[in-house]
């Protein structure tokens, strides 16, 4: 599944629903119907939003972790803690929970970003931080051993 383009800022209402972008819905289509999975950033202090589907794919890679390996248990348990199933409400609202609101510093202004395998919400403040982090040069630098050696060729 393919994920919206780029990002966009967007305000959380007063009860701390998120209008989701109509680019967004229209890019992702039907998968809206079906609903998403929330969870606390793993590299960031942000909201992790998946698609159900890729939601459940992630767990079918988490089922194939020997769970009589403790540090097994325990990835899954931490990954998994926090995760919740959200829908869309009829005005295309989602509703973020207080606990995530708080854990990760959700006032009003927030940034709603794609990657490749899931979407992130975001402080506004905190994104432009973390992506100003990051230099030209070290981005440049990333970018050639990420990518440096893929054929783009089909």
């Amino acid at each position: 599944m393919s994920y919206p383009i780029g990002q966009s800022d967007c305000k959380l209402d007063s009860k701390g629903r998120l209008m989701v972008p109509a680019s967004f819905k229209e890019q992702l289509g039907e998968l809206c119907d079906d609903g998403f999975v929330m969870r606390p950033g793993l590299f960031g202090n942000c909201i992790e939003l998946y698609t159900t589907s890729d939601w459940n794919r992630t767990q079918d890679k988490l089922k194939k972790l020997n769970t009589f390996v403790r540090a097994n248990v325990e990835f899954i348990r931490k990954y998994n803690a926090g995760a919740r199933p959200v829908k869309l409400d009829a005005s295309g609202r989602l509703q973020i929970p207080k606990d995530l609101l708080d854990r990760c510093g959700l006032q009003k202004d927030v940034v709603l970003a794609s990657l490749t395998t899931n979407m992130e919400i975001w402080d506004k403040d905190t994104y432009y931080a973390t992506i100003g982090a990051m230099d030209e040069t070290t981005f440049e630098q990333l970018a050639t051993e990420k990518l440096g050696d893929l054929t783009f060729e089909e």
